[in-house]
């Protein structure tokens, strides 16, 4: 395929040289609801699809209050924010860091993404949860 050669340029997260990132990112899948992952630009990301529809940022802020709704899936809590519906972000609570995937939902389920990328960020020091 033309362009999967091509790094996807994603803006690293403030903290993303945290040792925690590199345990995330050095084991996220190859694919992601049939996307292959894509070369990034930036420390602790990650990207799959042409055009990458699916994004992973590790090192941000850590959140442990927020009036989004908060999910478990796979194991991990997850903040929704569908601000900018049918691009979905998902941030995790109480992990510090905190990481975010976002998800294009016209073309994969944000579940299904959640869950194929949770092994990967329970690597993330789990502080607080949702309930």
């Amino acid at each position: 395929m033309s362009g999967c050669s091509s790094t996807v340029n994603i803006d690293a997260a403030p903290d993303a040289n945290n040792p925690a990132c590199a345990n995330v990112t050095v084991r996220l899948p190859s694919d992601v609801e049939s996307m292959k992952k894509r070369v990034t630009g930036s420390q602790a990301t990650g990207a799959w699809g042409d055009p990458a529809h699916i994004l992973l940022r590790c090192g941000l802020a850590p959140v442990y209050a927020s009036k989004l709704q908060c999910v478990s899936q796979g194991g991990v809590d997850w903040l929704i924010d569908d601000s900018k519906a049918p691009s979905y972000r998902f941030i995790t609570f109480g992990r510090k860091p905190a990481a975010e995937v976002i998800v294009d939902s016209r073309v994969a389920s944000g579940a299904s993404v959640l869950d194929a990328l949770a092994p990967s960020v329970q690597f993330l020091p789990a502080t607080r949860t949702c309930r």
